[in-house]
């Protein structure tokens, strides 16, 4: 595909709904480059190979997978085995973000309640669309309420700039519209509160500093992006407000699951007495797991994102270690809940309690 304008979301439908078109996030900042996605193939490729990421994005790549996988069925009707084949396909395409399994399995049980062949495909193509939408929506909530956070620290400083850190990339890139961690600093922003951003850069795909700095540049955002062993120094000197991050998968017992690294800032939060919250939507919450720490599956990805810079590149790109040097690329850390200060929803913010989430999300125990 060729390159283009700056589109105003990640995903989007093909005006004659033939492809279901992704930015290609592996290009940015240097280029916009658009992928079509056709197949189920196609699909589970951009989400393997990070051509779309972050939990949202992923979830509503997932079920729009889904509309793929019934209209590229092998006969005159896409069957129960064939759509529960692809779906399970798509689901095993990244293990850690909850949103991917979620998404998929509610889409697939609306397709499956379809008796026709158009049907089926009508509901893949609506459902797929009805999670987009709710995830824009989600984004927007989470920024009116972590707002609130934000407006009080301003008045505490007295209009002083509050300095807040995010790890990764949980902007609009990931998350359809204006993202989960970032959605409170957007919404901030908008109304005159003067903030700065420290920008990690999230090695070993540097998702902060090619994609969260493109976001905040894009809106004329105060951004410093900093090496990732930064964040503690500068909490230790001060330097830090408040840390806001988001998440691939959290527990109802308040444990978070996100890029690797964030574990270390939230003990050098702790340490330093800096509120620690987490921005996300009630779909990234696992109703499943109680221990983080013991039963969310880590995904472990080729070592040669990290051998290699930039991390994308097998090949042509610079190595960073000597030849021969084996290398280990987890992707994604868990944070126990002791070091969450709260969780920042589209239904309000709690602490990271099991009794006030389930409180929050309206859930029984």
């Amino acid at each position: 595909m060729p390159e283009m304008e700056n589109p105003k979301r990640p995903i989007w439908m093909a005006p004659d709904s033939r492809a279901v078109f992704i930015i290609d996030q592996r290009k940015l900042p240097q280029q916009m480059v658009i992928a079509a996605l056709t197949t189920v193939d196609d699909v589970i490729y951009a989400i393997t190979e990070l051509m779309v990421r972050g939990a949202p994005l992923i979830g509503v790549t997932g079920a729009y997978g889904l509309y793929v996988a019934a209209g590229n069925t092998p006969g005159d009707f896409p069957s129960n085995e064939y759509l529960a084949r692809e779906a399970l396909r798509i689901k095993a395409a990244r293990p850690t973000a909850v949103n991917l399994e979620w998404a998929v399995d509610r889409t697939l049980a609306v397709v499956l309640s379809e008796n026709t062949a158009k049907g089926r495909i009508d509901a893949a193509r609506r459902e797929a669309a009805a999670i987009a939408e709710e995830e824009a929506e989600n984004s927007r909530n989470i920024g009116r309420y972590g707002l609130a956070l934000i407006e009080r620290l301003s008045r505490e400083k007295k209009g002083a700039p509050v300095n807040i850190l995010t790890h990764c990339n949980a902007g609009r890139l990931a998350c359809i519209e204006r993202g989960t961690a970032t959605a409170p600093i957007y919404a901030a922003h908008e109304k005159g509160i003067d903030v700065h951003v420290w920008v990690d850069e999230t090695r070993p795909l540097n998702q902060g500093s090619r994609l969260t700095a493109w976001e905040l540049g894009m809106e004329n955002i105060p951004h410093t992006v900093i090496a990732d062993n930064t964040g503690g120094h500068l909490m230790q000197q001060g330097m830090v407000d408040i840390v806001i991050v988001g998440s691939d998968r959290s527990t109802l017992t308040g444990d978070v699951a996100n890029k690797i690294g964030t574990y270390l800032k939230a003990l050098a939060a702790h340490d330093n007495n800096v509120p620690f919250y987490v921005a996300l939507p009630s779909s990234t919450f696992d109703r499943q797991i109680r221990d983080g720490v013991a039963d969310i599956p880590i995904e472990l990805r080729d070592p040669d994102e990290v051998r290699y810079m930039p991390g994308f590149e097998k090949t042509g790109g610079s190595l960073l270690v000597p030849e021969n040097s084996p290398a280990a690329n987890y992707a994604f850390d868990v944070t126990p809940a002791r070091l969450v200060t709260g969780f920042i929803t589209e239904r309000g913010v709690c602490p990271a309690e099991e009794a006030a989430i389930r409180a929050i999300l309206d859930e029984k125990p």
